[in-house]
């Protein structure tokens, strides 16, 4: 486990990386290059979502750097199992779900119209 995290704390050495590959790199997580390559935006924000939703209050730093690395790992599953059109994880995909929603007419309210 790296041991940098007791001068500055996991979370602000992780805000502080410049790539995913670097984060997947400190919290010593496996990936494949190719699904970070497709993925990685949609990963990274997926994670912060799981890391502002996630209580660290009173843990100390090696349970903070097990559970992100956890968080981690869980955000990246979700894209290794799925995609990011299935995923939504950014606002342009579910508004153009919804226009897609707002479009579809359903044949049950079609009515043939007498004349």
């Amino acid at each position: 486990m790296p041991k940098d995290f007791e001068e500055t704390g996991v979370l602000d050495h992780i805000w502080k990386l410049s790539s995913a590959e670097d984060i997947f790199t400190y919290l010593l997580l496996p990936y494949e290059q190719e699904v970070v390559n497709v993925s990685r935006l949609h990963i990274m924000k997926r994670f912060g979502a799981y890391l502002r939703d996630a209580d660290f209050a009173g843990q100390d730093e090696e349970t903070v750097f097990l559970e992100a690395r956890q968080l981690l790992k869980r955000a990246y599953s979700d894209f290794v199992e799925s995609t990011p059109l299935k995923e939504k994880v950014f606002k342009v995909f579910r508004d153009e779900e919804e226009k897609l929603k707002a479009r579809f007419v359903g044949i049950d309210t079609l009515r043939l119209s007498a004349e």
